[in-house]
């Protein structure tokens, strides 16, 4: 006989959420369900034979066997469309009150109804506005903002021109405590510093900038971060010990001095003597990683740079006389008319600009299309002189070939959204390999341009190398593969390229020990395992031994006592292996997808623990600047807004818009104070190009 509905709705499990087991349509030749109830559900049979009542409205699975009856099924029924309905009229509501036409009478009263105007908060958000985007501090003069903000707020007094200023500056002070609080409090690794020079529009005053870089830890996330730290004024009279001066007081003022990994002063003025006198300084007081072995870098933006520049000009004639070519068709309209039907095509035929290397390549890959078209420009145009023979084309093409390689491989170092040092290391070894190859080219200008280029390359290779292999090395997709792999090839002598490699591993293992001593000596725990032919265990050591705990009950006391005599006793003949030996015993890291998404930040964010010295090993080194950052100028230049104040305000607002500019990313861009003098859209690294503000130029 069945139980009463009651007793089986107590008895039935009152709800199935989150059921992974499959669901099976109900036999429709079973009997037929005839309680109302059953309008709102429906019956499924389970993968294990049992039956299931799912809820139309909630989706919610209650129990359905034949013994629980229908009772419980009509309660939820009840609470499930009670809140449902509550729910639709609490929409609709918000809906009407959304649609609901206001007049001017309406709002007005609805802001006296709430009067949650402040005075003195508007007039701060006005001089954050200001520092944010860029605005001049006279918009608060401009006859269009004054009857914005009248009617949107009247109550609202505008500040004064010098008032505002004042606000500004006080924000800057602000901001700049906040960040030195971060670094004295919050920041435990070391960072790297970037060195660039700026001047004003008419080059009346110059600046110099000190960025920092360091990968921030906070939360248990790993993010790439770059500050602003200083923008000083220097004097044109400056030397470059002055220079060292100077930036060594503005270590000393953010107490960085002793947190220093690396410094890149590429685009510094006297970059040589100031990197001497760094060196000097700063070795002498022992803060340094590896005795300043890595403190001075160059950027594989101004290497490359460099090579490519000073390579091009001994192919320099060959340049002129297509330019020649180029600058004979395009002198008159009617020519190029003729000249693009002649051509039976529309592709751009540009002529180069100073601005570097990169305007070049792009002229002669133009003119290498319209080839067939110049030479059949010398057949019916008497006047034209300057015509290339098929041996020049095919050197103008050679040409054009390498520098399409090296133009494409600047161009997809420069668009990564996380520029880690660790990205470098393969593709610069690879252009030196082609140098190497384009030395013994068949063509003689290419082979001239190669040869003066790689002389150049090895001077900068020997500054770089020992950086951009410690952050290949820190990549597990490659350890000391890479450095092995490539090695082997750039150094032909077997025994030169052992010997280079094996000089890497020392450097890098020293490295490690002084990361280890650091770490030992300021009491923090990290993870060495214990290798037996059982397999590998772990346990936490602090300072080289074990730690132990104390616990407030004796028995528990006894048992640790007992079981840390054990571990001493039946580990004696094993050995205990560093976080490094480990890394390098393990095969290198496979990601799944394309290797180009690999996030090397997430990857030593989830190994962190298994690997403590290289984890922080890693936070220093993949932060150093080596990033791809084209600099076709000696010197940033600030826009026409920034160049005639005084260089007090010009540091500030500059610092202060780079500091607050993580509040306004979630909304869109904010547009930067200063500019850089107008290049080609691809040479540019779009996080690391300064755009114009309000159309300053």
């Amino acid at each position: 006989m069945a139980e009463p509905e009651g007793a089986a709705a107590a008895a039935a499990v009152a709800a199935i959420d989150g059921n992974a087991a499959a669901l099976l349509p109900h036999n429709p030749r079973a009997r037929k369900l005839r309680s109302a109830v059953w309008n709102d559900f429906t019956k499924e049979r389970r993968a294990d034979g049992s039956f299931v009542a799912v809820c139309h409205h909630c989706k919610r699975q209650l129990t359905a066997s034949s013994r629980s009856g229908t009772t419980h099924l009509k309660n939820h029924l009840a609470t499930c469309l009670s809140t449902k309905r509550v729910s639709k009229r609490r929409k609709l509501l918000v809906r009407r009150l959304l649609l609901k036409p206001q007049n001017a009478a309406t709002a007005a009263n609805d802001v006296a109804s709430h009067p949650h105007f402040d005075q003195e908060v508007s007039r701060q958000d006005l001089a954050r506005m200001i520092v944010q985007h860029g605005y001049r501090f006279s918009i608060v003069d401009d006859v269009g903002f004054r009857a914005f903000v009248r009617n949107l707020q009247p109550n609202f007094k505008i500040t004064p021109y010098e008032a505002v200023k004042i606000d500004c500056m006080r924000i800057y002070e602000s901001a700049k405590l906040q960040l030195r609080e971060v670094f004295d409090k919050k920041l435990h690794c070391r960072v790297s510093i970037s060195v660039d020079m700026w001047r004003s529009k008419e080059n009346v005053q110059q600046y110099m900038s000190l960025t920092c870089h360091y990968i921030e830890h906070l939360d248990n996330e790993w993010k790439l971060k770059k500050k602003f730290l200083n923008f000083v004024h220097i004097d044109a009279s400056s030397t470059g010990e002055d220079i060292s001066r100077t930036i060594l007081d503005k270590f000393s003022e953010w107490s960085i001095d002793k947190k220093l990994v690396s410094i890149v002063l590429d685009n510094c003025t006297a970059s040589e003597l100031v990197g001497r006198e760094l060196l000097r300084s700063l070795r002498s007081k022992g803060f340094l990683v590896l005795n300043g072995d890595l403190l001075l870098v160059r950027s594989c933006a101004c290497m490359l740079n460099l090579i490519i520049q000073e390579g091009i000009e001994f192919a320099a004639e060959l340049i002129n006389r297509v330019r020649a070519c180029v600058h004979y068709v395009k002198s008159s309209e009617e020519k190029f008319i003729r000249f693009q039907k002649a051509a039976e095509t529309e592709k751009p035929l540009l002529v180069d600009s100073p601005d570097g290397w990169a305007p070049v390549f792009v002229m002669l890959e133009a003119a290498c299309h319209y080839q067939e078209a110049f030479t059949r420009l010398a057949e019916w145009d008497p006047e034209y002189q300057d015509f290339l023979s098929s041996n020049d084309w095919a050197e103008v093409k050679a040409l054009t070939e390498c520098l399409d390689i090296l133009y494409h491989t600047m161009e997809k170092l420069s668009g990564t959204e996380k520029p880690t040092s660790n990205l470098y290391f393969n593709e610069i070894c690879g252009i030196h390999l082609l140098l190497k190859t384009w030395c013994d080219s068949r063509y003689s200008i290419v082979a001239s341009m190669a040869s003066h280029m790689f002389e150049k390359f090895e001077q900068y290779w020997g500054v770089t190398r020992m950086v951009m292999a410690f952050a290949s090395i820190l990549d597990p997709r490659y350890k000391m593969k890479s450095v092995e792999y490539f090695f082997k090839l750039i150094y032909t002598d077997p025994n030169t390229a052992k010997e280079r490699i094996e000089s890497i591993r020392k450097c890098f293992t020293s490295l490690y020990n002084e990361y280890a001593f650091q770490l030992a000596s300021k009491d923090q725990t990290f993870l060495c395992y214990v290798v037996n032919s059982g397999g590998i265990s772990s346990s936490n050591y602090a300072n080289g031994a074990a730690e132990s705990k104390t616990f407030s009950r004796s028995t528990l006391s006894d048992a640790q006592r007992g079981l840390d005599q054990y571990l001493q006793e039946t580990s004696s003949g094993q050995t205990l292996k560093s976080d490094l030996d480990m890394y390098f015993e393990e095969a290198v890291y496979r990601p799944k997808g394309p290797s180009d998404n690999f996030d090397i930040l997430a990857w030593w964010k989830s190994f962190a623990a298994k690997y403590p010295v290289l984890s922080a090993m890693a936070r220093d080194i993949l932060a150093i600047p080596v990033s791809i950052v084209p600099l076709d100028n000696e010197a940033r230049i600030l826009n026409e807004y920034l160049s005639p104040m005084d260089p007090m305000t010009v540091e500030a607002l500059v610092c202060a818009q780079d500091w607050l500019k993580e509040e306004v990313e979630a909304v869109g861009p904010v547009e930067s104070l200063a500019i850089v003098p107008a290049v080609a859209v691809s040479d540019v690294d779009v996080d690391e190009s300064i755009v114009p503000v309000n159309g300053d130029e």
